[in-house]
């Protein structure tokens, strides 16, 4: 039975991943699949809610998960994701949580867009990681038949970052 079970859940899920529906038929599958919703959520397009044990997932009241957000309550054990009542996971976010701890989006909390989640964001939050900045020219371009280290030689470092990444590249003659 638990064969069959974990089959309708991959179904289920398989389904609420691409059918319309935000607030009413995603949340609706998801729950089907033992994802534990409480009260009016909003899961966007295309997002990956935990997989192999959906019951460790806690969505309340008012929460949204943006387009092509992941959230995985498991690391080589089940661990369990709280998204709080008005908290916000914008899109492309990854949420996971480590065996046996419990990680909280705290109440009213914004997860802006692009974030990985490791840890618990305290309630009323804006979280965002940092922005990207250019620090290297690239002078070959990385193509499918481009050798790895060929790429890395061909890269010449900008401005403060060009200590770090000659020590990332392992370019000793740069040292």
């Amino acid at each position: 039975m638990k064969l069959l079970r974990r089959i309708l859940n991959h179904f289920l899920h398989l389904l609420a991943r691409s059918l319309p529906g935000s607030q009413t038929l995603r949340p609706l599958l998801h729950r089907l699949r033992g994802v534990k919703i409480y009260g009016s959520v909003f899961i966007g397009g295309d997002v990956y809610l935990e997989n192999e044990y959906p019951s460790c997932v806690e969505i309340h009241d008012g929460a949204a998960i943006g387009l092509r957000s992941t959230i995985v309550a498991h690391t080589r054990g089940r661990g369990r994701v709280v998204i709080e009542k008005n908290a916000v996971a914008a899109a492309g976010c990854l949420i996971v949580c480590s065996s046996g701890k419990t990680l909280r989006i705290g109440e009213g909390s914004v997860v802006s867009a692009g974030s990985v989640v490791g840890n618990d964001i305290p309630p009323r939050t804006l979280c965002a990681p940092p922005r990207i900045k250019a620090i290297a020219e690239v002078t070959v371009p990385f193509t499918l038949k481009t050798s790895y280290r060929d790429f890395i030689r061909g890269l010449r470092p900008m401005g403060k970052g060009a200590k770090q990444l000659h020590k990332k590249c392992g370019r000793e003659e740069d040292r």
